[in-house]
């Protein structure tokens, strides 16, 4: 895929925004969708996200100062406070979403003053907030690139997803999982094992091609996630304390989401023990296992490997009115997991079921949520890129404006300023 770089314009309010002398650099991390697997991520089970070409643009220089300086060009442009400045050898997060928090995190991430260099960075991007498309990840990613390219070491894929990972989870406290940064540091169509070690299987997809539309309703994935995890969570403390489960099923569950194996546990063994809850949780406890029996079978798929694993009867009934060619029977899977997104998670809205009809009606082989849902983008399976950009104008006669065409991008990267821009 062609790289995209901000326009010229764009490139040359960056680098003015980076004052005084010294080399400057410009780095950048793509945003992603939720491929497959959406909302298991917290809970160990592997995941399926895909780098888009939307990204996030850091320019910089390193400084002898004891402070990190950054403005963002997207804030000044809404006019709003878009700027920040603090010191390494006293970094405190501000807090009430204010913007800095995210640098601020990754400069603490990196180890504060003596391990990080004083910066001047100014930011660009353009993944729309609060969309489910991960812009908080690019932005943290993008910067720990640049960190590391001004200082003159590469920084591998795994310790920048890691850096930003402990930004954004450990320093800032916000409940995500690795998938966002991961898949951003990375790049591609990935396979993610969200348990320790956590194992990256790059999957040679690179002619997918997804329109991704932003429905206009934001959310806070601080908002989302936590409530589920706590609700997953009540169920497992019934399975273990109050329903009197066989051992064997015991030793496989536990008290914390991330705590059972739930790739080994069926359906048929939790089911006789779920009218013991309320139907909210127990669905909540279904949608985990359907989720991922439906994610193995396309992973089978995208593996290409011949044998696959039984898939639930309601997959079975959507694959039977598709086609059987491979982009067929994966927009199939991700239709089962909106289903499954809608129903048993509950975390769709009527905006979203109506955006998602619009971009099935005009050709997409298959649409679902990106990201926690309650808002955000919904993402579709086209064939080609032609059918995408059909899709797309479909879209804007619907009054949905900001929609993109995208195919698998690269990972974290230094940018060359003097490319042009490619639109998606």
């Amino acid at each position: 895929m062609k790289q995209s770089v901000p326009a010229r314009e764009i490139a040359e309010r960056l680098f003015s925004k980076v004052g005084g002398e010294g080399k400057k650099v410009l780095a950048s991390a793509p945003g992603r969708v939720d491929f497959l697997n959406t909302h298991q991520d917290y809970k160990g089970l592997p995941v399926v996200p895909v780098a888009i070409s939307l990204r996030c643009y850091a320019m910089g220089r390193k400084t002898e100062a004891d402070s990190v300086r950054i403005a963002s060009l997207n804030l000044e442009d809404a006019k709003e406070v878009f700027s920040d400045e603090f010191r390494l050898s006293d970094i405190r997060l501000r807090g009430h979403g204010w913007f800095g928090d995210y640098a601020r995190a990754i400069f603490m991430s990196l180890g504060g003053v003596g391990r990080a260099a004083g910066m001047d960075i100014a930011l660009w991007s353009d993944i729309p907030i609060g969309s489910g498309l991960s812009s908080s990840a690019a932005l943290e990613v993008s910067v720990a690139k640049l960190h590391s390219a001004c200082l003159g070491y590469k920084g591998s894929p795994r310790a920048l997803a890691e850096f930003a990972y402990k930004a954004e989870h450990d320093i800032m406290g916000i409940p995500c999982g690795r998938l966002d940064q991961y898949s951003s540091s990375y790049g591609g169509v990935m396979r993610l094992q969200t348990r320790p070690p956590f194992r990256v299987e790059q999957l040679d997809w690179p002619d997918l091609t997804f329109v991704v539309a932003d429905s206009g309703e934001h959310h806070k994935t601080a908002a989302i996630h936590p409530v589920r995890q706590k609700e997953i969570e009540e169920g497992l403390t019934i399975l273990m304390d109050e329903a009197g489960i066989p051992k064997d099923l015991a030793r496989k569950l536990g008290y914390r989401c991330s705590e059972p194996r739930w790739e080994s546990i069926s359906e048929a063994e939790i089911s006789p023990f779920l009218p013991m809850m309320k139907r909210t949780i127990a669905n909540r406890l279904l949608f985990t296992l359907r989720m991922q029996v439906s994610t193995s079978y396309a992973l089978a798929i995208l593996r290409r490997r011949p044998r696959v694993p039984a898939i639930p009867p309601l997959l079975a009934t959507i694959l039977r009115s598709r086609g059987n060619d491979t982009l067929s029977v994966l927009g199939a899977v991700m239709d089962y997991q909106q289903v499954l997104l809608r129903d048993l998670y509950e975390v769709s809205t009527p905006k979203l079921e109506e955006l998602r009809e619009t971009l099935v009606d005009a050709g997409a082989l298959g649409a679902k949520i990106s990201g926690a849902g309650l808002g955000g983008a919904i993402i579709g399976l086209v064939r080609n890129r032609k059918a995408g950009l059909a899709v797309k104008k479909a879209c804007g006669r619907s009054g949905i404006e900001n929609v993109w065409v995208t195919a698998p991008s690269e990972g974290a990267r230094v940018e060359d300023p003097e490319r042009p821009a490619t639109k998606g």
